[in-house]
């Protein structure tokens, strides 16, 4: 048993010499805590006033492109929060975004017109995507993290970059040994 328990805790990159080198991996990984903490609440917050800013676009001819978007900058967001700083990282990232989404801009904007328009009723006829793209971001900012939140952890690895002969960088996914690497984990 306690055999299994080392070798399961060496599996993952804890020891010493699996380790990547810090200066490989991405800046926001090489931060303490706390920075890289701080980089994914203030990334929550920016991706909450983009998104609201974008999910209208489109959304009156209902061609929402606007909204596909604003989605495509949660998940890349997302996964990047929870690829550097594991669950913690991807809840901080929820609550900024969330908070930005759900408080500062579901209010009206400086003319007067409201951020995230829905619910509109009357008896003109509307496009879809018109009156439910509001719906769609407010509940979506939230939905798709939770998502996220329920995948598998392998998905969510960033593998250290390695030095090519032309001083370039590369991402390796080779271990010393020449087996696939998927210990690479964020470096403290």
């Amino acid at each position: 048993m306690m055999q299994q328990m080392k070798q399961s805790h060496d599996t993952y990159g804890s020891n010493q010499d699996a380790a990547p080198d810090a200066q490989l991996m991405p800046w926001s990984y090489r931060l303490p805590i706390w920075g890289r903490f701080l980089v994914d609440l203030v990334s929550g917050i920016i991706v909450g006033v983009v998104g609201t800013m974008a999910h209208r676009m489109g959304a009156s001819m209902n061609i929402p492109y606007g909204l596909a978007i604003a989605y495509l900058m949660v998940i890349i967001s997302t996964w990047s929060a929870r690829s550097r700083d594991g669950v913690s990282g991807l809840a901080l990232h929820l609550i900024g975004s969330s908070l930005v989404v759900w408080t500062v801009m579901s209010g009206y904007g400086p003319g007067g017109d409201a951020m995230i328009p829905v619910g509109f009723g009357g008896d003109d006829p509307m496009p879809f995507f018109s009156e439910q793209a509001g719906y769609m971001w407010l509940y979506g900012v939230v939905l798709i993290p939770v998502v996220m939140l329920v995948l598998p952890k392998r998905w969510f690895v960033t593998p250290p970059r390695k030095e090519t002969r032309d001083g370039a960088f590369a991402a390796d996914t080779q271990t010393n040994e020449g087996k696939t690497s998927d210990n690479a984990q964020p470096v403290e």
